[in-house]
């Protein structure tokens, strides 16, 4: 790890300045993916800003029904929180579901939103990578994929979205807040994320002159609420795939797919499929699809997941 200078901002405002002030200064607050990437000098920025204390560590529940959710709130502290729980069970789930339970007390919304897509080639630096160095190729195409994604991917990157909680934040339609000097802009999560792109290191539409300040989600939509994660261990492992998934009350159905493209993977024009015709909904939202001989089991997987928990509903509802 290279040295750096650490600051702690007072205000959401005093830490932009900052950032500002001072070219490649980063923000932290739990630092969980920020501290490793540091230590493997993958990032190096001469500057943290922290932003624990800058008053974005709460959950609030507006008079119109919609819930503020601060950026340095905790991944343990969302997945508890009551209005969480009762009203978005399927975003508590996703995020017990992610990570250890040590990490999820550290680990932050904002930092979990902006955890970098990856996969084991970008974190060895002897091999190409064109996320840690834009230009240098792809190691993954030719090398071990059984984790990386299936769908959306490029020549230039095949990695898959690693996060739990903006899978349930897909489905949920959220909207996140991004502050900086001159304004405030709203952005759905479904604008959020690039896909493929031939600038794979660029994986957001977030300036470096911004910080996410809250994550919005709307009204609580009822109905019942899964997340379901298949891994290759009980714990602290990414998804091979993941599915957050939401019927409705009104008999129709949502879902968001993780860990089979480069950020959450919901189609919604095929949603109606969901509940009657469970294999064209699959050849609609795969239709495309990239798989290699390692991963290309995660499209059977994606359709026994998302039958699963179709079976598991009507037997809830008989």
């Amino acid at each position: 790890m290279r040295p750096f200078n650490f600051i702690t901002a007072e205000s959401p405002q005093h830490a932009l300045s900052l950032v500002a002030e001072n070219k490649n200064a980063k923000f932290i607050a739990g630092g969980t993916n920020l501290l490793d990437l540091m230590k493997l000098e993958i990032e190096a920025p001469p500057l943290l800003v922290d932003i624990s204390k800058t008053g974005l560590d709460k959950i609030e529940k507006r008079e119109d029904g919609r819930i503020a959710i601060g950026t340095s709130v905790t991944n343990s502290a969302l997945a508890a929180d009551m209005n969480i729980r009762r009203g978005y069970p399927v975003l508590s789930r996703a995020l017990l579901a992610g990570a250890s339970g040590q990490l999820r007390n550290k680990a932050t919304t904002g930092g979990n939103l902006l955890q970098r897509t990856r996969c084991p080639y970008f974190y060895d630096t002897a091999q190409a990578c064109n996320k840690r160095l834009p230009g240098s190729g792809c190691s993954a195409k030719g090398g071990f994929s059984r984790l990386l994604a299936v769908i959306d991917v490029s020549d230039a990157c095949i990695a898959s979205f690693p996060s739990d909680m903006a899978v349930a934040l897909r489905v949920l339609d959220a909207e996140i807040e991004l502050c900086s000097l001159t304004g405030t802009r709203i952005i759905p999560i479904r604008d959020f994320y690039h896909g493929a792109t031939t600038q794979p290191h660029i994986e957001t539409v977030i300036r470096r002159d911004e910080l996410i300040t809250r994550i919005i989600l709307p009204r609580p939509i009822g109905g019942s609420h899964f997340y379901e994660k298949v891994r290759d261990r009980a714990s602290y492992a990414f998804a091979l795939v993941s599915a957050a998934m939401v019927f409705l009350p009104d008999g129709s159905a949502r879902v968001a797919l993780g860990g089979v493209a480069p950020k959450p993977w919901r189609v919604e024009s095929a949603e109606q499929l969901l509940t009657t015709d469970i294999d064209e909904y699959v050849r609609i939202a795969f239709s495309g699809a990239s798989s290699t001989h390692e991963n290309q089991f995660k499209i059977p997987l994606a359709k026994q997941i998302l039958t699963t928990l179709i079976n598991e509903h009507k037997e809830a509802m008989a």
